[in-house]
């Protein structure tokens, strides 16, 4: 499992994938789009544009507030003009005005002379700095790709893995039939994003799964929009066995397996596969149990203690 890691993305590249949920709009010509966002956070540069630069956050986006433009709009034309260009010699990779406001031209022409692009978006400032600060982190999250089936049932993300053939995308469907809905097929792409792992399909993948024998097949055309989801978390990786492996699998379930993915542990649960099983059943009873584990509500864990009681009167069960 490779992970992938962001260390930097482009202007042109924050622009595009973000200005329509940003409601980003361009000031003056396009020029600067290869500037490199090397933080995955936005920054008010109200001290930078008062003179102050030490520790100035200067590889993140600057955004303008009401209190940064109001600022420089109490200085005199003189003193502006010299602390703005001061601020653009720091070379910060772009500059957003939000709540609409506007920017004087001689402060675009300071821009313009240091390559810093400038943009403008109608949104308060505190919304786009929290939207805004949720797509960078997208944008810098490590990431991964695992083989396999991702899909959401009662709300539970269930990543379905196992050999070529094992009957993965066939447990998928049968999960479908059940009222789940399909995150991706074949390459499922996870990103830790915050302490979480959020799954994923590839834009030309979404929506479609590959049955052997039957061939591709557009879910939301068999089983409606609803069974479709751009993305979901990670909450258990189910593997599919072969019969071959029925010896090394946990008939008990009091012994708890965790895969490793972006340095996240996250439950594994294995369900051998052979002629005649409703494997979509098994694996939406596991997704049940964690979901009554998440609770506080362990069944295998029951059993034992009353097998403990049984076995030594003397012992109480727990409640």
């Amino acid at each position: 499992m490779k992970t992938r890691t962001v260390q930097s993305i482009t202007v042109g590249e924050f622009y595009s994938r973000h200005k329509e949920e940003l409601e980003l709009s361009l000031l003056g010509e396009e020029y600067g789009f290869d500037e490199v966002i090397r933080e995955p956070a936005p920054n008010r540069p109200g001290l930078a544009l008062a003179g102050f630069f030490t520790y100035f956050a200067k590889k993140r986006v600057q955004i303008l507030g009401n209190s940064e433009l109001s600022y420089l709009r109490k200085l005199d034309d003189k003193t502006r003009a010299k602390r703005f260009q001061a601020f653009c010699e720091q070379k910060p990779p772009c500059l957003v005005v939000a709540r609409g406001q506007e920017l004087g031209g001689e402060l675009i022409a300071g821009a313009r002379k240091e390559n810093i692009p400038l943009f403008a978006s109608p949104l308060v400032t505190m919304r786009f700095l929290n939207l805004a600060t949720r797509c960078l982190e997208k944008d810098f999250a490590p990431s991964t790709t695992m083989h396999g089936v991702m899909v959401d049932y009662r709300g539970i993300g269930i990543l379905i893995m196992g050999k070529s053939g094992a009957g993965k995308s066939e447990t998928a469907i049968g999960l479908l039939e059940k009222g789940a809905a399909l995150v991706a097929d074949d390459m499922v792409h996870i990103q830790n994003l915050g302490g979480e792992l959020v799954a994923s399909s590839p834009e030309l993948s979404r929506g479609f799964i590959e049955m052997r024998g039957i061939g591709i097949i557009n879910v939301a055309n068999l089983y409606g929009l609803s069974a479709i989801r751009p993305q979901k978390r990670l909450d258990i990786i189910i593997t599919l066995k072969g019969q071959g492996d029925l010896n090394e699998v946990d008939r008990l379930g009091i012994k708890r397996k965790e895969i490793a993915v972006l340095d996240l542990s996250v439950p594994n649960v294995e369900i051998p596969v052979a002629p005649g099983r409703d494997t979509a059943r098994l694996v939406s009873v596991a997704a049940l149990d964690l979901q009554l584990r998440k609770l506080g509500y362990d069944m295998a864990d029951e059993f034992n203690q009353r097998l403990l009681a049984k076995m030594n009167p003397d012992l109480k069960e727990s409640p």
